[in-house]
């Protein structure tokens, strides 16, 4: 059962200028006459109209001195139910409204040092799950404002990485490909400073499956890579995998040529149950 709350702030936002008022009930639906007692303490002032999906909760309307409007008569508009989409909301995806999709997406995320093949892995796993990939911000901001990074940068691109998932997901294909999070954000934190900031520390938005990217791929400089040298390659790896270790994120580790990385990954999301 999604809480109480959440659901409340996805109908105030898709009906911003309606007054949302929740109440949670039993899981066992109650009877019209409780129910319409249910209704009356919520909303003390006249109701003219009552809007629903049919079934059971036409009667209300009459204890209510209101006229019941049967929403969508036979689903043609939506054809699933709210038990249907209750029990497998991944079904339903095509109907679900934009504030509801986050909370029920699946997330895969590439995570590893640099020069391990992410930026390539990503796109072509959302092509083969149809759906859409986020790029490696860190990238985008490097290449826009320079590497001479400060915590502050890494806190910057950490908090827009995070904010441009929450975004994307209102849009993906019930599966989101993350090149990268700040997780990673994270292990650059450690591996330019020696330390992290407490943002990182507090971060929950974590996905359902880390592939972590083996370093063992050439390492090729594209002019935004730091550290190329074997020792300190393999202590990013260490870092990276930590990361994950210590919050006890499920994860696998994709090694092998391109080809074999992506086999391995599809293999790995498949087994998962995120497919």
């Amino acid at each position: 059962m999604v809480p109480l709350p959440i659901r409340q702030a996805w109908l105030t936002e898709l009906f911003p200028g309606a007054d949302i008022v929740a109440r949670e009930i039993s899981a066992a639906p109650p009877r019209a006459a409780s129910f319409a007692e249910l209704v009356r303490a919520a909303v003390p002032g006249p109701i003219d109209v009552i809007y629903a999906g049919g079934g059971g909760q036409s009667a209300i309307a009459p204890l209510l001195g209101a006229r019941f409007v049967e929403l969508d008569h036979g689903q043609r508009t939506v054809p699933v139910s709210g038990a249907e989409v209750r029990e497998d909301p991944l079904v339903a995806w095509p109907f679900l409204p934009a504030p509801v999709r986050p909370y029920f997406a699946r997330t895969i995320c590439l995570h590893g040092p640099e020069s391990t093949g992410k930026s390539t892995l990503a796109p072509a796993l959302a092509r083969h799950f149809d759906t859409l990939y986020l790029p490696e911000y860190g990238r985008t901001y490097c290449e826009a404002f320079g590497l001479a990074l400060t915590m502050a940068d890494l806190l910057a691109i950490g908090r827009t990485h995070a904010a441009m998932t929450r975004s994307t997901l209102r849009f993906c294909n019930r599966r989101l490909i993350l090149d990268t999070d700040p997780l990673m954000t994270a292990a650059w934190a450690e591996m330019l400073f020696e330390r992290s900031d407490p943002w990182f520390e507090a971060f929950d938005e974590t996905a359902n499956l880390y592939l972590l990217l083996d370093i063992d791929m050439p390492w090729v400089d594209d002019g935004t890579r730091f550290f190329g040298d074997p020792e300190r390659r393999r202590k990013f790896f260490d870092c990276s995998r930590d990361q994950l270790d210590r919050r006890g994120l499920p994860y696998v580790i994709i090694s092998g040529p391109p080809e074999e990385r992506f086999a391995r990954s599809v293999e790995a999301i498949e087994a998962a149950g995120l497919a």
